[in-house]
């Protein structure tokens, strides 16, 4: 930051003006006879001084009184210049193990997109808002879909905020903040009945994947809750799950939920029934739930020789699987999320929303609202009868208009007859 009082002086240009005689005329006459911009001047706390040139003095008078609350306010110096390469660089380093890889990975292709745009050595400070937009029209055009582009849009918002707490933008500095994201109308979500589930279910024909469904239908379990869930996870004497995160240990992998908070879901008896004539034939030794026989002797060799890349799905194949039973039973083709958001809907009908934002794990109660409660038809009628219910009884007499019968009463008007339509 400046450490002394910032200041404003004149700027001259060209060569000193000289009178008739060819001297040299004395600096106080220099205003009226020499070119001349203002300029607004500071030394940092590293002891260099800073300067910026202006046209007018009230320009320079404006942006010394902003330097000078700087000062007043403690802020740091102006930030040094920091290409994309940089930043990309430093980011992938300092963000490696606290996002989580799909995160950063977009982070990364995010900020990939923008250099491509505006070149790798482009200072941070001069990216405007038009780089921003004119990379997602980019995008757009390359066929992704609003809603990707505008998660795209928070990605690459996100990184220019985090560029700023890194003291390599100044404050309200962030080429996104004046653009909006793209308006999407809402679809209704997916729905899987009870008497679709039924069908899928009666379709699989091993206890793996009965358990699998029941599980998932039951607790609306995210997929990679469901493959990282242990038997330890499972209270099998009050019927209840836990979502918890998970320590690495001999077989199991670190990981964590996506709220990053434990919560408990309550297991209704057939799922109980389920899971346990599961861990009857289940892999000995083996802490996942979701683990099959040929999976768990791939992972254990792979673990042993210490060539398991934590990335790797813990089992492999399960939504293909899915929409392979889904097509048997002959309904729509959903996916494991279906079956979540399906649970969660079915939760609503009973349940106030605070709980069921609590059994479904979201930090955001709109979430639940917006995506996630879908209006079924027997909603649409139970409003139909609610309204039928304000109204009450309404007399046969007021459904029909006299004026549209032809036994209506002829308005009378001064000089008419009056009388009655003729039937």
């Amino acid at each position: 930051m400046a450490i002394e009082k910032v200041g404003i002086y004149r700027k001259y240009h060209g060569k000193v003006p000289k009178d008739k005689k060819g001297k040299p005329l004395p600096k106080e006459l220099w205003p009226k006879k020499r070119p001349f911009s203002w300029s607004v001047r500071w030394f940092s706390t590293d002891g260099k001084r800073y300067s910026k040139s202006f046209k007018t003095r009230k320009e320079a008078e404006n942006y010394a009184e902003t330097r000078q609350l700087d000062v007043r306010s403690g802020k740091p110096d102006l930030p040094k210049k920091v290409t994309l390469q940089y930043f990309y660089d430093e980011h992938k380093e300092l963000m490696e193990k606290n996002l989580s890889k799909s995160t950063l990975r977009l982070h990364l292709e995010v900020i990939s997109n923008l250099a491509k745009r505006v070149g790798w050595n482009c200072d941070l400070k001069r990216v405007k808002p038009t780089d921003i937009e004119r990379v997602r029209a980019s995008r757009l055009k390359s066929g992704i879909a609003q809603a990707t582009a505008n998660k795209e849009f928070r990605a690459i918002k996100r990184v220019f905020n985090l560029a700023i707490s890194r003291g390599y933008l100044s404050d309200g500095s962030n080429p996104c903040q004046s653009i909006k994201q793209i308006k999407i109308a809402p679809k209704r979500p997916n729905y899987c009945s009870p008497e679709e589930f039924s069908s899928i279910y009666h379709h699989a024909t091993d206890t793996f994947w009965k358990a699998i469904l029941a599980t998932v239908y039951t607790t609306g379990l995210r997929l990679q809750e469901l493959l990282n869930l242990t038997w330890f996870d499972i209270d099998f004497q009050d019927s209840q799950l836990h979502v918890t995160r998970k320590s690495e240990g001999q077989w199991v992998q670190p990981w964590q939920p996506k709220d990053c908070e434990t919560r408990v879901i309550p297991l209704p008896e057939q799922t109980i029934n389920l899971l346990t004539a599961w861990q009857s034939v289940a892999p000995e030794e083996c802490p996942y739930v979701f683990m099959e026989h040929e999976r768990w002797n791939f992972y254990k060799r792979k673990v042993k020789a210490g060539t398991w890349n934590k990335g790797q799905s813990l089992s492999n194949n399960v939504l293909r699987r899915f929409k392979t039973l889904c097509k048997r039973a002959k309904v729509k083709v959903y996916s494991i999320h279906d079956l979540r958001r399906s649970c969660i809907t079915n939760w609503a009908k009973s349940l106030p929303v605070h709980v069921v934002q609590m059994l479904a794990g979201h930090s955001d109660i709109h979430t639940t609202q917006m995506y996630y409660l879908s209006v079924q038809g027997e909603d649409i009628k139970n409003a139909q009868m609610l309204q039928s219910k304000m109204l009450g009884k309404i007399p046969e007499t007021d459904l029909t208009d006299p004026k549209v019968t032809h036994f209506g009463k002829i308005r009378v008007f001064p000089g008419k007859d009056t009388g009655c339509r003729k039937p």
